[in-house]
């Protein structure tokens, strides 16, 4: 089952709001995806942690109705 783009932002940005979020669908099929975050709240935590919250924002959704997410993460000044 493919998730929308808009889905995925739209979760991210609720889990964390002040995410600036750029989805880019890596081959067409709705199923394969990269993500790039970039968030104040990144600051001070490491890569594993910052994906970290981006999984907790997708509430489960990984591996399931979100096949497959090439996932960057960086804090604003980095």
């Amino acid at each position: 089952m493919a998730m929308d783009p808009a889905e995925i932002t739209r979760l991210i940005k609720d889990g964390i709001p002040d995410a600036d979020i750029r989805i880019e669908d890596l081959r067409g099929d709705g199923d394969h995806y990269a993500a790039y975050v970039v968030s104040a709240s990144f600051t001070g935590k490491t890569r594993v942690q910052q994906h970290q919250m981006v999984y907790q924002a997708l509430q489960g959704r990984m591996g399931n109705e979100l096949h497959a997410l090439a996932l960057q993460t960086s804090a604003p000044d980095a």
